[in-house]
């Protein structure tokens, strides 16, 4: 009983996973361009020279801080959300999200070699890698699906599709 009751939650879990994989996927690049351009080697130099002097706990601390230190923001953006300023609260979280995935991507480049002394980070580490390569090879067929059905070779298939889709959205609208 407790299964079929837990499994949406594991189901959504996953999901929110995915989104998370696929955002990182995505705004990586960008992100490491942004911080590639801001003239920010004197900020790693120093900081990688303060973490080689930590002990890896310690190291854990710089790595975490950083990111915490955006939940105001994230707070500001949930705030909008519940006075239902839609475009000010999906601005504030793309931001937050943005500047959390730029700040963790800077701050663990300088501190993965320390946090990998530990034993049980390294195993998180390693399998949380895991765990992303193998969710995204059980959904690459799916996506392969979803795109072939989409953007198929053939332009009978395509505007076949297409047209569902509008169709969709006429009787969403009409139903309003």
């Amino acid at each position: 009983m407790l299964r079929y009751l837990l499994q949406p939650v594991w189901v959504l879990l996953a999901i929110l996973f995915l989104i998370e994989a696929w955002l990182w996927d995505r705004l990586e690049p960008v992100v490491a361009r942004l911080v590639a351009s801001v003239p920010l080697e004197a900020l790693k130099e120093w900081l990688s020279k303060r973490v080689d002097a930590m002990a890896p706990a310690t190291t854990l601390i710089v790595f975490i801080v950083p990111a915490l230190s955006l939940v105001p923001l994230k707070i500001i953006g949930l705030w909008l959300l519940v006075h239902r300023c839609w475009m000010g609260a999906a601005a504030i979280l793309l931001l937050a999200k943005l500047l959390c995935l730029g700040v963790t991507a800077f701050v663990f480049d300088v501190t993965r070699e320390k946090l990998l002394e530990m034993a049980w980070f390294e195993r998180l580490y390693w399998s949380v890698l895991g765990l992303r390569a193998s969710r995204h090879a059980l959904v690459a067929p799916v996506k392969a699906t979803i795109l072939d059905v989409l953007w198929g070779d053939e332009d009978r298939v395509r505007s076949r599709t297409l047209r569902r889709i509008l169709s969709l959205r006429r009787s969403v609208r009409e139903a309003r």
